[in-house]
């Protein structure tokens, strides 16, 4: 784990100092892979707090810039950034953000995730990317802008996923054959659309009103179908939130064999962070593409 570091008088001091106020542990929470994290009190309530000692630059500055994209879109209810310092070789970074007291993820959650995912995507840029590069888990991700849909995932994802993946000669093979004509898969120009880009179902909360919660985004623009992609490859959603998410905005024809291409991205991120387990659902895509 990066983030293997304790929650040290320093730097609690220095949580409260950005706060502008003290602050106490009331215990310590499961911070995911990366991180460790922690429920503070402060003055007017708890505080999420997590923190990495590791070498990312602007982790979490990275992460609190793709939450501010994420509430800008006035779709669904994201946490508010209230402390954001980015790791140093002597010191751990920190970002705190607003507590979300856990809600019920019943029926009516799904469906109200599905229309604010559709809001959310309507929120447009005029070509694929960000303004800046982030990261999905650990991994740096390059959001330079292109006009091409089919040259973004190529050049910012693809291929350099792949490289990192270190795939079998074979399964190599068959992914360079899929991106010498991705083209006739993917469109080229579909709506640039405002993503989560990490959209599995620990990523999403449930509020104390029922309401759902976005967190630890890879924000980008580019086709909605990848939110959706993702959100049917490890399961977790409901099948009432896919069907509210086509009421308010129908798919395209031929979205089921665009969604195998999309879920490559995904399972070539946990081939490299989680080894060479996942290589085979990346090789089972690949064969059904060709």
């Amino acid at each position: 784990m990066h983030g293997a570091d304790p929650l040290s008088p320093e730097l609690l001091a220095r949580v409260g100092g950005a706060l502008g106020h003290p602050v106490s542990v009331r215990q310590e929470v499961a911070g995911g892979d990366i991180n460790q994290a922690a429920l503070l009190e402060g003055p007017e309530g708890p505080i999420f707090l997590k923190w990495n000692a590791g070498a990312l630059p602007r982790l979490f500055s990275c992460e609190a810039e793709g939450l501010a994209a994420l509430r800008d879109a006035h779709a669904l209810r994201v946490p508010r950034v209230l402390a954001v310092e980015d790791p140093a070789p002597d010191r751990p970074g920190f970002l705190a953000l607003e507590y979300v007291v856990a809600g019920r993820q019943d029926g009516a959650w799904f469906e109200a995730l599905g229309r604010g995912l559709a809001e959310l995507h309507r929120v447009r840029a005029r070509s694929f990317g960000f303004h800046e590069a982030n990261y999905l888990a650990s991994l740096e991700l390059d959001n330079t802008w292109s006009d091409s849909w089919v040259e973004f995932l190529v050049e910012r994802r693809l291929a350099p996923l792949a490289r990192l993946a270190d795939l079998r000669p074979e399964v190599r093979r068959r992914l360079d054959a899929l991106l010498a004509r991705l083209g006739q898969l993917v469109p080229a120009h579909p709506p640039a659309s405002r993503l989560h880009g990490d959209l599995w179902a620990g990523n999403v909360l449930a509020g104390a009103s029922g309401e759902p919660v976005l967190i630890d985004p890879a924000v980008f623009h580019g086709h909605r179908e990848v939110d959706l992609a993702m959100s049917e490859l490890f399961g977790g959603f409901s099948p009432r939130f896919h069907a509210a998410y086509r009421e308010a905005w129908p798919l395209e024809p031929g979205y089921e064999r665009r969604r195998e291409v999309y879920q490559l991205l995904p399972l070539l991120v946990h081939v490299i962070l989680f080894g060479a387990g996942y290589e085979a659902q990346v090789d089972s895509r690949l064969r059904r593409l060709s």
